[in-house]
C-alpha cells in the first residue's frame, strides 16, 4: 500500500468526506531562479512561500503516469500574460527545462495537499496569444544516452568539471559593450586588438544585462572588419540584443588535441583518443603495391 505525508492523508480523508473543497497548483520555478504559481481556483492559494494566482489562464489536461521506467506525461496550456507568462520571456527561452510541481490542494486548508506532478516543461508551442507545453516527468533523464564515445575529438565541454578549464584565467572570456545587432544573426563588438580572428569560433554569447540579460548564444564565426568584430551566430537570437548592453564573450573549442595543448594548454585534461585507427585503417588489406614485410603498418 502506497504511504502518504501527513499532508497527503490528511487530504485522502477529506477526499473521502464526499463534499470536496480540492483545486489544482502548479509551481513553476525558472532556471534565472523566478518562481510562479497558478491555480485553476478562482481565488488565490498560498503555502509554503508561494501565491498560486487564480484567473491566470493556466490550466493542465489529466496526467497520464505509469509504473516502470516509462517517461510520464502531460502538458500545459494557458494564455500569455504581461502579468504573468509573456510572449518575450517564452521567445527567449526563460521557460525551456523550468521546473514544475503539481499539487491536488483543499483550498479550504492548503496544509491539506498531495503532489500529483514533479518535473520540468518540455517543448513549448505557441498560437495566437495562447501556449502550450509538455510536463515531462523524472524519468525522461533516464531517455538520455549515457556513458562515454570512444572518439578522436574531446568529449567534454570547455569550461565544466571534466575539461576543468578556467574561462576566467587572462586573455580568453572577456566582457564587451554590443554596438550593433544585424538582423539578430549578427553581434558587433569592439576589437581589442589582442586576440586573434577566429578566436571565438565555437564560443558563447552570454547576456549580462538588458532586456535578454541571461540569454546564451553559440558563435558560428568571429570575423575582424577594422576596429569592430563580427560574432555570427547558429541561430538568430530569441530575444531582443540591443546596442549598449554588455555581453560576456567566450573562447571556442573545436575539441581537437593540438588546440586543446596550444591554445588552452590544457591537453592534461584532454578527454578524448587522437590516436584511434579510423575506418580507413581499419577496412586496409594488403596490396602487391605494398611493403609487405611483416612490420608496424604504421611505418
Amino acid at each position: 500500500m502506497a504511504k502518504f505525508s501527513a499532508s497527503g492523508q490528511a487530504l485522502l480523508s477529506h477526499l473521502g468526506e464526499g463534499s470536496t473543497t480540492v483545486c489544482r497548483c502548479w509551481r513553476v520555478v525558472r532556471k534565472d531562479g523566478m518562481t510562479l504559481g497558478f491555480t485553476d481556483h478562482d481565488v488565490d492559494v498560498e503555502f509554503d512561500g508561494t501565491l498560486f494566482a487564480a484567473s491566470s489562464g493556466f490550466t493542465a489536461s489529466a496526467l497520464e503516469q505509469t509504473t516502470g521506467l516509462a517517461v510520464d506525461n502531460s502538458e500545459a496550456a494557458g494564455a500569455l500574460s504581461a502579468a504573468a507568462i509573456s510572449e518575450e520571456d517564452i521567445e527567449a527561452g526563460k521557460y525551456d527545462g523550468a521546473d514544475v510541481t503539481s499539487w491536488l490542494v483543499n483550498w479550504h486548508d492548503p496544509t491539506q495537499r498531495l503532489v500529483q506532478f514533479k518535473g520540468s516543461l518540455g517543448e513549448i508551442t505557441r498560437s495566437g496569444d495562447a501556449f502550450r507545453s509538455e510536463l515531462r516527468g523524472l524519468t525522461e533523464d533516464l531517455n538520455q544516452p549515457q556513458g562515454h564515445v570512444y572518439q578522436s575529438v574531446c568529449s567534454a565541454v570547455l569550461g565544466d568539471s571534466r575539461c576543468q578549464f578556467d574561462l576566467d584565467s587572462s586573455g580568453f572570456a572577456q566582457e564587451t559593450e554590443v554596438l550593433a545587432v544585424v538582423e539578430r544573426i549578427v553581434v558587433q563588438v569592439p576589437d581589442d586588438g589582442i586576440r586573434a580572428e577566429g578566436w571565438y569560433n565555437r564560443g558563447r554569447i552570454v547576456v549580462a544585462d538588458g532586456m535578454a540579460a541571461g540569454t546564451v548564444a553559440l558563435i558560428k564565426r568571429d570575423q575582424i572588419d577594422g576596429a569592430t568584430r563580427n560574432l555570427e551566430l547558429w541561430q538568430e537570437l530569441r530575444s531582443k540584443l540591443s546596442a549598449g548592453d554588455t555581453i560576456r564573450l567566450e573562447p571556442g573549442c573545436d575539441k581537437r588535441a593540438d588546440t586543446c595543448a596550444k591554445k588552452f594548454d590544457n591537453i592534461l585534461n584532454f578527454r578524448g583518443f587522437p590516436d584511434i585507427p579510423g575506418a580507413d585503417w581499419l577496412t586496409a588489406y594488403p596490396t602487391k603495391a605494398d611493403d609487405n614485410d611483416g612490420g608496424s603498418r604504421n611505418g
